[in-house]
Order: structure tokens, then C-alpha cells, then sequence
């Protein structure tokens, strides 16, 4: 019965095999909606999880987390839309914490709060930029200059390499199991990473390194005075720069 229950959370929550609705839902929804249903919306599913994870059965959590892990990398991998790939996005950071919830609680819930800073710091960055394909993104940099290099940095943070907020919990995920003697499974679970990695660098390039066809006309975009949008602002710089701060989090 607990497995069952346990199933029902997971598929709540979008984690693979039981994925399938969330890429489809997500990229069929605004941008604004889609962070509610990255974010908000799996609040709730994931404090119940948690709540009932010391009858979580473990072969369940691992296998449906590495699972996760790997589909959320590979089916990112072929996607030009950006609202698909932050559904595998999620997929894949919510794999790390479901493996990682049988262990210790308390890491999951902080791999989960930085999780939903993260990708809530993505959805709000592409809002100001409108900006729901890779096409889109490739020539934000004449509007947004300033945006377009914090969120190619929020990409590298979700990616999880350092010294940014999303290496953080990367790292202490991976010295837990190793101290649980889990060594095998963290160095798969850091494998299949690297999946999602591929298409972070692919997100990364595309917004800063591609250059779009411009006229003169595009290239004084930036010149203008923008809207102020402090709210983003601040999401973005906690997406970047929490990693100094993660022994103080983790004591709260």
C-alpha cells in the first residue's frame, strides 16, 4: 500500500516513469503558468513525500530517481523548446532528491528549496524575455544584455557546476551516499547528469555565444531604458550566489 501511495506522489510530482504529462502540459502553458506548475505545484506532493519517507521503500526511490535522472537528461537532450526542456529539467533535479530522501530528509528538503529558487529564477528571467525557444533566446542579448548573462549562469547553476547555487547540493548528495557506502550510485548518479549537462552548455551557447542576423535597429534595443524588474532581480541573484551560504542553511 505504501508503494503505492508513494508511486501515486511521484506521479504527482512529474518523476520518471511517470512523466509523461509534464513535458507535454508545460510546453502546451504560458511561462508564467509553467512556474507555478514547476514550482508551487509540487510543494505540496513533496512535503507529503517527505512527511512519509521513513516508509519510503528504498530500491523504489532509487530506482525511480535514477530513472529521472536519465530521462530527464536524455529527453533534453533533442529539444529546441524551452519549456520542454525545463519539464526534463525538473524531472531531473526531482530524481537527485528522491534518492537522496531516504538518507537524509533534511538534505532532500534543501536540495528541494534550491531546486525551486532555481528554476524559478529561469521561468521568470525567460518571462521578461519572452522567450520560448532557442531561436528566442539567441538574440536576447541586444535587449537584455545584463539578463541574458544571468540567466546563461542560472543554466550553469541548474547544471550544477560550481562555485553557483546548484553545485551545492550536487555535492552534498553525492558525499552522503558516499558516506551511506553508496559509492556505486553516486557515481551513476553523476553520470547520468552529465546528460543534462549537454543541454545546459547547449542552452548556455545558444544565448551567448550564437549571434542572430541583426539589423542596426536591434542592436540600440538595449539602449532604451528598461523596466525595472527587482523581483527577478533578486531570484536570479540567489540562484547564483547561495553556495557560500549552504552550511548556514543547512543548520536552519
Amino acid at each position: 500500500t505504501m508503494n503505492a501511495f508513494s508511486i501515486a506522489i511521484m506521479m504527482k510530482l512529474g518523476l520518471a516513469p511517470l512523466h509523461f504529462l509534464m513535458p507535454e502540459v508545460l510546453q502546451g502553458i504560458s511561462l508564467q503558468t509553467g512556474l507555478i506548475l514547476s514550482t508551487w505545484q509540487k510543494i505540496a506532493p513533496m512535503m507529503l513525500l517527505l512527511q512519509t519517507s521513513y516508509l519510503l521503500n528504498l530500491n523504489l526511490a532509487v530506482t525511480l530517481g535514477l530513472t529521472s535522472i536519465l530521462v530527464g537528461g536524455w529527453g533534453g537532450i533533442g529539444q529546441t523548446q524551452i519549456r520542454k526542456i525545463m519539464a526534463f529539467s525538473s524531472i531531473g533535479h526531482l530524481g537527485w532528491i528522491v534518492i537522496i530522501m531516504k538518507f537524509d530528509q533534511q538534505l532532500a528538503l534543501f536540495n528541494f528549496v534550491l531546486y525551486i529558487i532555481m528554476t524559478a529564477a529561469m521561468f521568470m528571467s525567460l518571462t521578461v524575455m519572452s522567450a520560448t525557444k532557442m531561436s528566442q533566446i539567441s538574440n536576447s542579448w541586444s535587449k537584455t544584455p545584463a539578463l541574458s548573462a544571468s540567466t546563461m549562469l542560472i543554466m550553469l547553476s541548474l547544471a550544477g557546476l560550481p562555485p553557483l547555487t546548484g553545485f551545492a547540493p550536487k555535492l552534498l548528495i553525492t558525499l552522503e551516499l558516499v558516506k551511506q557506502n553508496a559509492t556505486l550510485l553516486a557515481s551513476v548518479t553523476m553520470l547520468m547528469s552529465l546528460l543534462a549537462l549537454f543541454f545546459y552548455l547547449r542552452l548556455t551557447y545558444v544565448i551567448t555565444l550564437t549571434l542572430s542576423p541583426n539589423t542596426p535597429n536591434s542592436l540600440l534595443i538595449w539602449r532604451t531604458t528598461p523596466k525595472s524588474y527587482s523581483s527577478t532581480a533578486i531570484m536570479n541573484t540567489l540562484a547564483l550566489t547561495l553556495l557560500p551560504l549552504t552550511p548556514t542553511m543547512l543548520l536552519l
